[in-house]
């Protein structure tokens, strides 16, 4: 869905009303060379530590990097250098060999509850201990500090009580992450490993389903090398994905579950697990595997008992916490709950695999990049690079507010590997304008390859408004550069259709028709009308207010007024589209019936964060905070307001 948060998170995923926290865990009982740790574009999610040999507690920040296996080096590459890894790469399997290694992945949402006794029930429950402990949490405090600070007492007391139930058989190096991924590289191999927290209630698959496509799509990680890629969720070798989804039951009838539960016919029980479902029908996790479920639901339990949930709500039992995983090397030894852990309404469960992972032969290796260097002297020339594209003419038609479109076009590569890039013309700090961008904006091409470049356009709130009065256009010119190489000039332009998101208030006041009615030239003069301008300047006096924000705040008060967390819950991106062009275009006097309440609500927040001026302007917005505490000078601001006097 479409969240307020988004322009302010920029491309991160939307935040969690829940602190989720992630524990990890590198053993020392084999040669347990890690990981690199990386963020992502957000900035709020880290990688395990570097290790050589795990003999003790060490903070995750503080490990250096050591050790022949660690992976390529990490100093900024020229183009040699980046030919070198491409083609170390595509010999990989000359110098790797697979080893497995152990890994323990748990899940659990303490529902804000501390820990109350031994968590090895769950954490150290086989002889063998495991190579890496992967441990998610989720609904770690539900406090109100915890959701406006992200920080929490508990989450230290939670550490020392997972620190204290590791599997006694070996010794771990230990990292305690506040995000929602970590990735890694374990000698040669990549790891991802995601907790998330979906959205609750049996009737919001299609809303979690979107979620999980929402955390595939912005979750994206910083590379430790400069000038390369951001890596996205599925470009790792190995992913594990714990959490409680929320995915819960088709089947309502409490007791017919009950009786199910109780003569342990859970396969006959999971055929209606919505996960299940989703997933057989390739709308949710597609690539994803899951172990066989053969225990009973993990949700909703009694605190303190394995008595299931007898509140007022009653909530039918769920699987709502599951482990999943996608990787061609990795083999599901175990997968099970833990009914001994009774503190929360959930129970915890666990995964354990055993997962193929590259080890680096150092004989092998260096015969392979000697092999490559050698080769690569050979054939030093100086040839200048050259590429094809398969279009330089792009034309986006009838662009709407917040509505995505791309279009993409190939580069293909000569015999000359080359780099190319995306450069800003004279006097500009950017390459593109801020409603367009091309991913990959750069990369490297190896000889006769080809990359396709998706470039794609949005108009946002940043940018409506120039482009509803016609003071700017969607037109552009990018200059594709080539390294050592020419310049290459793609066109770039569209129409835009006026929309009400991005329209100043007193603008709105002034049109009676909709928007999309109403000639450039009107919307332009409207648009650039000085604030507080004298009624006569427009023949027609304007409406109090604007059409489109009484229909949004007009519904919400006939069918919303009492509906809880009104404005915590998104909307969905297609209801939302379907709001904006009603209003846009006016086809209804009232707007129509729609699935979801949110998604009004929603819209009025965008409607809202969209305006260049807010709703009490900027010259009167420092008197209003001055007098927030008196109400007799409120009310002369307020008065003034009215009136549209400073």
């Amino acid at each position: 869905g479409i969240s307020p948060w988004q322009g302010l998170l920029g491309n991160s995923c939307p935040p969690r009303k829940r602190p989720l926290r992630t524990f990890f865990g590198v053993a020392g009982k084999k040669d347990a060379t890690a990981a690199d740790p990386e963020q992502s574009a957000a900035g709020e999610v880290t990688g395990a530590p570097r290790l050589k040999t795990a003999n003790k507690m060490v903070p995750s920040s503080s490990v250096p990097a050591s050790g022949p296996t660690q992976g390529l080096s990490t100093r900024p590459c020229g183009l040699r250098d980046t030919l070198v890894k491409s083609l170390l790469k595509q010999k990989e399997s000359s110098y790797t060999h697979l080893q497995n290694f152990r890994f323990f992945v748990g899940t659990y949402n303490v529902n804000g509850q501390s820990p109350r006794g031994s968590l090895r029930p769950w954490l150290s429950q086989d002889g063998e201990p495991p190579d890496i402990y992967c441990v998610g949490f989720q609904e770690l405090d539900l406090s109100k500090e915890a959701f406006f600070f992200n920080d929490t007492p508990k989450e230290e007391e939670w550490f020392k009580a997972v620190t204290e139930s590791l599997h006694p058989g070996a010794k771990y190096a230990k990292g305690n992450k506040g995000g929602v991924a970590i990735r890694f590289q374990f000698h040669n191999s990549t790891v991802c490993v995601v907790n998330a927290h979906l959205a609750a209630h049996p009737e919001e698959y299609e809303r979690r389903n979107q979620e999980v496509r929402d955390i595939c799509a912005r979750m994206q990680f910083h590379p430790l090398e400069p000038g390369c890629p951001l890596l996205a969720i599925k470009e790792h070798d190995v992913v594990l994905w714990l959490g409680d989804l929320n995915y819960r039951l088709e089947e309502q009838d409490m007791e017919r579950v009950k009786k199910l539960i109780q003569t342990q016919d859970f396969q006959a029980l999971h055929q209606h697990d919505q996960l299940k479902i989703q997933r057989e029908a390739k709308l949710v996790f597609e690539g994803f595997q899951e172990g066989e479920i053969s225990f009973q639901p993990t949700y909703k339990y009694n605190p303190g008992s394995d008595d299931w949930d007898d509140s007022a709500e009653c909530r039918v039992p769920a699987w709502c916490d599951r482990i999943l995983w996608s990787g061609k090397t990795v083999s599901l030894l175990s997968y099970q709950s833990h009914m001994a852990l009774k503190n929360s309404d959930h129970k915890p469960v666990s995964a354990i695999f055993d997962v193929g992972v590259k080890v680096v032969d150092k004989k092998s290796y260096c015969k392979a990049f000697e092999g490559i260097v050698r080769s690569l002297d050979k054939m030093e020339n100086a040839s200048i690079p050259s590429v094809t594209l398969s279009k330089r003419e792009f034309l986006f038609k009838d662009v709407k507010y917040l509505q995505l479109q791309v279009e993409s076009f190939t580069i293909s590569n000569g015999p000359v590997p080359c780099q190319f890039e995306f450069i800003s013309k004279p006097n500009e700090d950017a390459y593109c304008k801020p409603w367009l961008i091309a991913k990959p904006s750069k990369g490297f091409l190896m000889p006769d390859s080809e990359v396709v470049i998706a470039l794609e356009l949005c108009v946002n709130k940043s940018t409506a408004t120039a482009l509803n009065s016609g003071e700017e256009k969607l037109e552009d010119i990018l200059v594709l550069h080539l390294d050592r190489g020419k310049d290459y000039f793609l066109s770039v332009s569209g129409n835009y259709l006026p929309s009400c998101f991005g329209c100043p208030i007193q603008t709105l006041c002034y049109m009676k028709e909709p928007i999309r009615e109403m000639l450039p030239e009107a919307i332009r003069e409207l648009t650039l009308m000085p604030l507080l301008t004298d009624d006569a300047f427009w023949e027609e006096k304007p409406l109090d207010v604007p059409k489109e924000l009484w229909m949004m705040v007009d519904l919400l008060c006939r069918s919303a007024c009492h509906q809880e967390g009104l404005f915590q819950q998104p909307g969905l991106r297609p209801e939302f589209e379907q709001i904006r062009d009603w209003l846009d275009t006016g086809t209804l006097d009232v707007l129509g019936p729609v699935a979801s309440n949110h998604s009004v609500a929603e819209a009025l927040l965008l409607f809202l964060e969209s305006l260049p001026e807010p709703v009490v302007c900027y010259k009167s917005y420092r008197s209003s905070l001055e007098c927030a505490n008196s109400y007799e000078m409120s009310s002369q601001v307020r008065q003034a307001l009215r009136e549209g006097q400073d």
